[in-house]
């Protein structure tokens, strides 16, 4: 076997290894003894993919400490199931690349279509509670993000002072939370759903943290002339980021498309802050307000 094809094998090996001490990580991590068996199920089989490398390499092989860590963290800031899809991503791609190597190695295709049956099943079979609220969660992100760009958008030209764009939008927001937080749960109670009070705290605390975000740049900025159309500026973008980053993880963690479900987001969002910058500059002038 020549060079190139040795540092492939030993490149394979090192990803299975660290695969292997990834779902381990995880594995001891996970509260939910289920998740865990299921994390260990797949720990083995990197495992065993690990030692089928080995075989051919003769050498043992360390993870790749850096990456193993960086999946570990991404698992629990942002959930195991989008992790580990994310990851998936990587395995199909490790996949094509046995296959490819199938006229060096005999049996590496199988290797690596076996691996990617066997993960997607084990990943199918994972539970996780903030997927559970995903659709609270949606509530409330979607909410604040249609009110109160707009309402910004709107008090920006209605009052063009930042410091009573951002107490109002602030009142208004936090009013705005309860209210959804309270509908979700007589709305789930109504359904007789036995989550309604964990269903209401998703949808919000989703809410509030849109509502903080939004705000931010008219807090943080000064806002003497046009800088408050400035602020404006930055919270629309504030909000763009906020729907392509949901609108990505849910596509990773549900399985849904990206590009219809953030062009439909972000059509209502700007869709509503357009039409508010109409009526606030509407109000100013037949009001005739000048603050």
């Amino acid at each position: 076997m020549d060079e190139s094809a040795m540092r492939q094998i030993l490149e394979f090996q090192r990803d299975e290894a660290t695969g292997h001490d990834v779902y381990n990580r995880l594995a001891r991590a996970s509260r939910d003894e289920a998740n865990a068996r299921i994390l260990r199920q797949m720990a083995a089989a990197e495992r065993q993919h690990y030692h089928f490398w080995r075989n051919l390499s003769g050498s043992d092989v360390a993870p790749a400490q850096l990456k193993a860590l960086g999946w570990y963290l991404l698992a629990r800031l942002l959930g195991l199931t989008f992790a580990l899809k994310l990851a998936e991503r990587d395995e199909r791609a490790g996949a094509e690349a046995y296959a490819r190597f199938e006229n060096v190695v005999p049996g590496a295709a199988r290797l690596g279509a076996e691996e990617d049956a066997h993960e997607r099943t084990l990943l199918g079979m994972i539970e996780e509670e903030r997927l559970a609220y995903v659709g609270s969660i949606v509530l409330g992100l979607n909410d604040a993000l249609v009110e109160l760009t707009g309402t910004l958008a709107g008090l920006t030209f209605a009052l063009q002072v930042g410091s009573l764009v951002a107490v109002s939008g602030i009142i208004t927001g936090i009013a705005a939370a309860f209210s959804m937080a309270a509908s979700d749960y007589l709305s789930s109670r109504a359904e007789g759903s036995d989550r309604a009070s964990k269903s209401a705290l998703y949808t919000g605390v989703a809410y509030l943290a849109t509502v903080l975000l939004l705000v931010l740049p008219y807090l943080v900025l000064p806002q003497e002339g046009s800088w408050i159309f400035v602020s404006l500026g930055i919270t629309l973008a504030i909000a763009v980021a906020i729907i392509f980053s949901f609108s990505f993880y849910l596509s990773v963690a549900k399985d849904l498309p990206f590009a219809s479900r953030f062009l439909e987001m972000l059509g209502i969002s700007l869709g509503v802050a357009t039409f508010s910058f109409l009526v606030g500059l509407v109000v100013r002038q037949l009001f005739g307000i000048d603050v």
